[in-house]
């Protein structure tokens, strides 16, 4: 009987790479996404290719009545739920006192609810069946703090962290594995977004380069997203709790672990540096 999984976000970046890995192994895939259109054009380009197959939804997870009607409805088709991915998410940028609560709400109901909204569906039913694993996309920002302007994506990040690891706790006993993945940098379509649709763009971001464009200058070397999809795959495997990737991402959470000031102290140092990098621009 081949695995099932469904992936929120699944329409490009993490998402995306995870579905293509899934689908290599035979699995049947759920791309859930927003872009509806690409989430079929995605899927329908992972069935010809196979050797698993992949459809289409175009769920809101910030809406949990139809994301809970899309997981029982898969569930109750394939008679189980394998794998429950939730890494849809959105970035958001600006200093504290540019940012309205629109920002605010938008990210923590897309980041944190998203999240949060998908595991409710999941878990319940892979109660029942007994068996079942649970991926929540945060970031390395759920572990070390980011610079100043990421507010409102350092606090859902953090969010995501701290519920997975309760949601761990209580599904252990019954065969539910929980996870939580923390990337640092990685090569995805997010890195070239700006602010998302429907929010105001803060005086501080207007004219900034995108975050492609700032790692690219500061030499940072991003991970590729099928490289994180097959560590993400060996890791929830392995059933680990947080899953930092890559290495330094990790490096960095153990520091954050051993010297919490320290890296707080850096945070705020890049902070300093960015708002130098972007007056030009804001001027």
């Amino acid at each position: 009987m081949r695995q099932i999984a469904i992936i929120t976000g699944g329409a490009s970046g993490i998402g995306l790479a995870l579905g293509t890995a899934l689908v290599k192994r035979g699995w049947h895939v759920v791309l859930d996404d927003i872009q509806d259109v690409k989430a079929k054009e995605e899927a329908d380009h992972l069935t010809r290719v196979g050797p698993g197959s992949a459809v289409a939804a175009g769920v809101d997870v910030r809406d949990a009545d139809p994301l809970i009607a899309l997981v029982q409805d898969t569930h109750a088709e394939h008679g189980r739920l394998d794998l429950m991915a939730n890494t849809a998410g959105i970035g958001v940028a600006g200093e504290p006192d540019e940012l309205e609560l629109v920002h605010w709400d938008t990210t923590i109901d897309t980041n944190l609810r998203g999240v949060i909204h998908g595991s409710h569906a999941a878990y319940p039913l892979m109660k029942q069946q007994g068996f079942g694993t649970i991926l929540n996309t945060a970031s390395i920002a759920g572990l070390a703090p980011m610079t100043g302007q990421f507010g409102p994506y350092t606090t859902s990040k953090f969010g995501v962290v701290g519920f997975t690891v309760a949601l761990r706790a209580a599904g252990a006993e019954y065969g539910v594995h929980v996870s939580v993945l923390c990337p640092g940098w990685i090569d995805t379509p997010l890195l070239d977004a700006g602010m998302p649709e429907g929010l105001p763009i803060p005086d501080s971001m207007v004219g900034a380069p995108t975050m492609r464009e700032a790692l690219t200058k500061a030499g940072t070397k991003l991970y590729p997203a099928d490289r994180l999809a097959e560590d993400t795959l060996r890791g929830i495997a392995k059933n680990r709790a947080i899953l930092a990737i890559p290495g330094d991402s990790r490096a960095l959470w153990l520091m954050a672990r051993a010297a919490p000031t320290l890296v707080i102290k850096q945070m705020t140092q890049r902070t300093e540096a960015m708002r130098r990098q972007f007056a030009p621009a804001t001027a």
